[in-house]
């Protein structure tokens, strides 16, 4: 993973202002544009300001992910395939103590950090706790990993089991 200088930073957040502002509607990516495609996929979803892009390996395959903030206030993670710009996964980020996240989660926050080092030793460095578009709560954790890589791990808040792993390539925004 790497984190981009501040004059690329500077650019890439002038074009996710500029694209928050414009409106997803007048964007026309082009066909070999697939940050372009995913912006507009992950906003027609979810209108609000992109604070922060994350670029992932998951499964092989290459996956931008958009936390888009409504106008509201609520917090959206958005996923989309990069090579064919549809939007495969939105979750809503809650806060730990959300009153509908705690009615799902069986699994302690602990116990569920446990699974996820077990499986991919390091230091947890964020935790997230997410409501699924299914209705499944899930805790995810970005974990750093000896050789520095950064790995998401979503574990299921009912039932315990890692659900989705993937290695973060990049992020612009912060965390």
């Amino acid at each position: 993973m790497f984190r981009l200088t501040i004059g690329a930073s500077l650019i890439a957040a002038a074009f996710f202002a500029n694209t928050a502002v414009a409106g997803h509607d007048t964007m026309k990516p082009k066909a070999y544009d697939s940050l372009g495609k995913c912006v507009k996929a992950a906003l027609t979803k979810h209108e609000g300001t992109i604070v922060k892009v994350e670029f992932k390996s998951e499964k092989k395959s290459g996956v931008y992910e958009f936390d888009v903030q409504s106008a509201d206030g609520t917090s959206w993670d958005i996923e989309c395939d990069a090579k064919s710009g549809k939007v495969t996964e939105v979750e809503q980020e809650v806060k730990a103590d959300d009153a509908k996240f705690k009615a799902l989660a069986k699994v302690s926050e602990a116990d569920a950090k446990a699974t996820a080092l077990a499986a991919h030793p390091g230091t947890v460095v964020e935790t997230e706790y997410e409501l699924e578009s299914d209705g499944k709560a899930s805790y995810e954790f970005d974990i750093t990993e000896a050789d520095g890589e950064e790995i998401k791990v979503e574990v299921d808040a009912t039932t315990g089991k890692i659900v989705e792993t993937s290695y973060e390539v990049y992020q612009i925004g912060k965390e």
